[in-house]
């Protein structure tokens, strides 16, 4: 299959939404690193309001469609769309939000959580403009939302690994993002925060109908939310409700044994 240049277009039709309104898309994408395709085919969407797992093996090309995705890898075919754009013409990143597995503070300046955490407001008001009531109140309860409100003041760099991984949550969910796109958000956080993780998720739905796409081993915190789940294994090897998959005998929570057996029978 050859690249699709539509992806690097700048025609009209790169520009023009999705027939079915969908806030991302991936049609028939392909990639390789070079030694053998992690992703073959992949065809996926997103619509606003739509709550959306991608389950995987170790492997299965989870992180690499996420990163193809959002533009910062270019696939070997295939065509993205983000709000109906190419990736590399998208510019209305507020509308976007991301939360990558694990990502590491690499700097020692001391930002508290509040800063950090207010950070999410500067794509949607513009650095130009103060910080108004409305912000503060959102970055206020973006915080509670994953309890970190007693914490506000701490430095970043001084907390614990899931304490940080709560805060990049927490900032974007204060940018009130379009679609959320989460990487094992919550792995490493306690059960309280995942349960006012799973009500933050469901309020940025149900409230400002936004999609969301989130990969997870761990899906109990949120399974009776989800509306479709997507099983990955270098292609697309089931995409439905999640009753279907459970009649399969694949568990909703905790499914890193239980997928992998499930997926040995598959093609």
């Amino acid at each position: 299959m050859s690249y699709d240049p539509g992806i690097d277009s700048h025609s009209r039709e790169d520009e023009r939404p999705a027939a079915d309104g969908s806030l991302v898309e991936a049609e028939h994408v392909s990639f390789s690193y070079g030694d053998g395709p992690v992703l073959d085919d992949v065809s996926i969407a997103v619509g606003p309001g739509e709550f959306v797992a991608l389950v995987g093996p170790n492997g299965s090309g989870k992180t690499t469609l996420l990163k193809v995705i959002l533009g910062l890898l270019r696939p070997t075919s295939g065509r993205v769309r983000i709000f109906g754009q190419a990736p590399d013409r998208f510019s209305e990143r507020w509308r976007l939000g991301y939360v990558l597995q694990r990502p590491e503070l690499t700097s020692e300046i001391p930002a508290t959580v509040e800063e950090v955490v207010a950070a999410g407001r500067l794509p949607r008001r513009g650095w130009w403009r103060r910080m108004g009531p409305a912000d503060r109140e959102i970055t206020r309860h973006a915080m509670d939302s994953v309890a970190l409100g007693a914490m506000r003041s701490r430095p970043v760099n001084e907390l614990s690994g899931g304490q940080q991984q709560r805060t990049f949550i927490a900032r974007a969910f204060a940018s009130e993002p379009d679609l959320l796109v989460l990487d094992e958000p919550i792995a490493g956080i306690d059960r309280e925060s995942q349960d006012r993780f799973r009500e933050s998720l469901a309020h940025l739905i149900a409230e400002h109908g936004a999609g969301v796409l989130l990969v997870s081993h761990e899906l109990s915190a949120v399974a009776r939310d989800l509306d479709r789940v997507i099983v990955l294994k270098q292609h697309v090897l089931f995409d439905g409700p999640p009753s279907e998959l459970m009649a399969t005998g694949v568990s909703l929570g905790v499914h890193r044994e239980d997928l992998p057996l499930w997926l040995e029978g598959l093609r």
